[in-house]
């Protein structure tokens, strides 16, 4: 398979802590977004296959659908008051 570029936006601090990571595993972002998007659990004819339990974790994280407010609840669930 041939190689394509692809421009992708992400925040910066993203991106620093992308090549903090790299430079400690000795490899590169390309291939960290490459292993990444590789191990998405997607169908040959494109429907969703099962989740892995990191694919899972990052589900809907680039979606921001939910509020302040459903985030703040979420955190009283989880932790208490």
């Amino acid at each position: 398979m041939g190689k394509e570029r692809l421009h992708l936006s992400v925040e910066r601090v993203a991106i620093e802590r992308g090549r903090r990571y790299s430079e400690l595993h000795r490899t590169s972002i390309s291939k960290l977004v490459h292993d990444f998007l590789s191990s998405l659990p997607v169908d040959e004819d494109g429907r969703r296959a099962r989740l892995t339990p990191a694919v899972r974790r990052l589900l809907g994280v680039a979606a921001g659908g939910a509020d302040v407010e459903d985030y703040r609840r979420h955190l009283l669930e989880k932790y208490g008051s």
